[in-house]
């Protein structure tokens, strides 16, 4: 008798869809934030199979810093023109230019917390009502407090204590004018789950994730890359190094590791044997206890 029992990955891929499924139908313009890293990679991916052959019913927003790795830009426009989605950018730079924010100053500058302000802009320009992000609760705490539908108020707001309860599989996505959500389709995911993932399903990945020889130099327990954003000082040596990255995001604040894991079985087997969750590798994570969680209630991914 054939077996219909499924697999790990065939359970949080149907519960992802479903959630995707259920965006679509309860809210009227969602959005799925895209970075070109690997969550957002594989939820797009998800989203193409979950309304296949349609288009996907949603835009793809990315929040662009402006101190992206190269090779994430050229990955992310080369995967949307793939995937025939419709991509806006919200621009950190523009906001600094208007006044919105102001850059921050020194060696540790980065601009990976005035993300906020340009992801409520763009929310409201485009007049979103739920935005779609990559999420996971192994990442960091804060992020382990959110449910799937996770509510916003009328200013971007998140209150971690006065969340809605989701009783199985049911989501409420009401609002008031104004207010809006996060959904988090990748909630029970994990780094694992979300390599192990890509490999069934044959998914591309920015190269910067598997190892290469890069320059890089040590700050507070990172290895940041050298870039054009990052100003070396004087007492930080610069080494050539074989290194790979766990999770990309702005080139001033994430740092690699190092790493001989030229594909992904060899990633699998390293995220399988690592003591440190990926984030620890975000030096922007590490400004305080409460780094992140800060962030999200002011209305941060």
């Amino acid at each position: 008798m054939a077996s219909y029992a499924l697999s790990h990955l065939d359970h949080l891929e149907s519960e992802a869809i479903f959630i995707l499924r259920e965006t679509a139908a309860q809210f009227e313009n969602p959005v799925l934030l895209f970075s070109g890293g690997k969550d957002s990679i594989v939820m797009a991916h998800l989203a193409y199979k979950a309304f296949a052959p349609a288009r996907i019913p949603f835009v793809l927003m990315h929040v662009d810093t402006g101190h992206n790795f190269p090779e994430t830009m050229v990955f992310r426009d080369q995967f949307i023109e793939k995937i025939g989605a419709r991509l806006v950018v919200a621009s950190v730079q523009e906001s600094i230019d208007k006044g919105r924010v102001t850059e921050e100053k020194g060696a540790n500058a980065s601009r990976n917390g005035l993300q906020t302000v340009t992801l409520l802009d763009g929310i409201e320009e485009h007049q979103f009502d739920a935005a779609l992000g990559g999420g996971r609760r192994d990442e960091e705490k804060a992020r382990a407090k959110e449910r799937f539908f996770s509510h916003r108020d009328d200013f971007g707001q998140w209150d971690p204590k006065n969340q809605r309860p989701e009783l199985w599989n049911i989501f409420n996505g009401r609002k008031q004018h104004g207010e809006h959500f996060r959904v988090f389709p990748l909630s029970n995911w994990t780094e694992m789950d979300v390599w192990q993932y890509i490999k069934k399903e044959n998914i591309d990945l920015p190269h910067i994730y598997f190892s290469h020889e890069r320059e890089v130099f040590e700050r507070n327990g990172s290895l940041l890359a050298v870039t054009d954003f990052v100003t070396v000082q004087d007492h930080e040596v610069v080494e050539k190094k074989i290194v790979r990255f766990r999770t990309i995001g702005d080139a001033t604040c994430t740092g690699a590791v190092e790493s001989p894991a030229a594909d992904i079985d060899a990633v699998i087997q390293e995220v399988a044997s690592a003591r440190q969750t990926e984030r620890g590798t975000r030096s922007d994570d590490k400004r305080s206890e409460t780094a992140m969680e800060d962030r999200k209630k002011e209305g941060y991914f």
